[in-house]
């Protein structure tokens, strides 16, 4: 067969237009952070729980700015009586205090959490914690949180999306996943990462820094 240059050029610009215009391009990913089960805690929760006057030990910032994982570790127990240790604390403390389970964690508990955006807690699952000075029973707190992507103005800006909008994410791998109804936050503080719970995370096979596409 011939070597047709003219026939061969048509075919790379129709490819290429392809790839500016559809979901293939990199200015629409972005990176993932996966979010294991942790707690929020209020100042008055907090030192029932460690004591008077306690304050929370940073040891690691996460991707968010101001945000940061503690040394302090807690237990949470459902109606099942059977207690899950070793929960992580995140700072700084909150107005209110917050649970953020996954789906499987829920089945160990025996609860049964509404998927939230973090903070809305209003008619939530309740859950106790129990620390070494004391122990918080929760009427209502312990959510599953949904799957979100945190963007700057700016980033916003590019992306041409606002707070509060709802995108479809596409993941490519051996394990290929559609995420539909992610919502979007948009802040000036928030740095760009999709938060999604380990359930989520193992089901797609994916991890921490892992790219995925916003489909518009």
């Amino acid at each position: 067969m011939a070597y047709d240059e003219k026939l061969v050029a048509e075919i790379v610009n129709r490819v290429m237009a392809q790839c500016s215009n559809g979901s293939t391009s990199t200015n629409d990913t972005v990176p993932v952070g996966v979010s294991n089960r942790h707690i929020h805690l209020s100042k008055e929760d907090l030192e029932t729980l460690f004591g008077a006057g306690y304050q929370l030990t940073p040891i690691k910032d996460l991707s968010q700015p101001g945000q940061f994982a503690c040394k302090e570790q807690l237990t949470i127990i459902g109606p099942s009586l059977r207690p899950i240790e070793g929960v992580r604390v995140l700072g700084p403390v909150r107005k209110e205090s917050q649970v953020e389970i996954s789906r499987t964690d829920s089945f160990t508990l025996k609860v049964k959490p509404p998927v939230r955006e973090s903070g809305d807690i209003k008619g939530s699952a309740p859950i106790t914690i129990i620390g070494p000075k004391g122990t918080v029973t929760l009427k209502e707190g312990c959510i599953i949180a949904n799957r979100h992507i945190h963007m700057s103005d700016e980033e916003g800006k590019v992306f041409g999306l606002n707070d509060g909008d709802y995108v479809t994410v596409e993941i490519d791998g051996e394990r290929r996943t559609t995420f539909y109804d992610v919502q979007v936050r948009v802040n000036k503080a928030f740095r760009l990462e999709m938060h999604i719970d380990t359930d989520d995370a193992n089901a797609a096979g994916i991890g921490n820094g892992f790219k995925v596409r916003i489909v518009k």
